[in-house]
């Protein structure tokens, strides 16, 4: 039997505490949320490893939870204050939302897929800043816009400007851009009708449906 409590304090202080994750809250919430449910159950043993562990099926596009540390250092690159609200895209079974939910006043988590936006809406009942939302990843939440921070779940090849568009004014959207191991994670700010681009880390996490660069051939 696997003590899980002993292993989510292990993936801490191994994984989190020591890659430069300063922010007390988003230890905090690691250290509270129990990765483990929201892993289906013939993969729990995986749940606190340092890797993405998938949470698909195994039909379509393979799916993840993140590693702990590119998750934190994710948000801990978002900034995220007191009273803001968050865009979750990609939430998969609902990890990502219920640790923003922990420290962001409200999150909307989106999935496009059936199945595991089923698993997430069981696994995120009872938190009442959490609202899942099904639709396409790329389109966002536009109905429920504008958002201080938009975090994407997973590498994308391009940040549609359909989802910048709906950051509020000084709001953030965090994406790992790119393939392998040369992706980038990058912090997109608004500042009136201008999207500033940051680096802040390297990453290599598993891509997200549906954010592929148009491909333009010559002949």
């Amino acid at each position: 039997m696997i003590d899980y409590a002993r292993a989510r304090r292990t993936m801490v202080d191994t994984q989190i505490r020591v890659n430069d994750v300063t922010d007390h809250r988003i230890v905090d919430a690691l250290s509270s949320v129990p990765r483990e449910t929201f892993v289906p159950e013939g993969r729990r043993d995986l749940a606190y490893i340092d890797d993405d562990v998938m949470v698909s099926d195994g039909t379509g596009t393979p799916r993840y939870i993140l590693e702990p540390m590119a998750l934190a250092k994710m948000l801990q690159a978002a900034a995220i204050e007191p009273g803001e609200s968050v865009l979750d895209v990609g939430t998969a079974t609902g990890y990502s939302a219920a640790v923003l939910s922990q420290f962001a006043a409200r999150v909307v988590a989106l999935e496009e897929d059936g199945a595991l936006a089923g698993l997430a809406r069981q696994n995120l009942a009872g938190l009442t800043n959490v609202e899942l939302i099904e639709g396409p990843l790329a389109a966002g939440a536009q109905a429920m816009a504008p958002f201080n921070v938009i975090l994407l779940q997973g590498a994308v090849e391009i940040v549609p400007s359909a989802l910048t568009s709906q950051l509020a004014e000084g709001g953030r959207l965090v994406a790992v851009v790119g393939k392998g191991r040369s992706a980038k994670c990058l912090v997109h700010s608004r500042l009136g009708s201008e999207i500033s681009v940051r680096q802040v880390f390297d990453a290599a996490i598993p891509a997200l449906p549906g954010f592929a660069a148009t491909r333009e051939f010559i002949f």
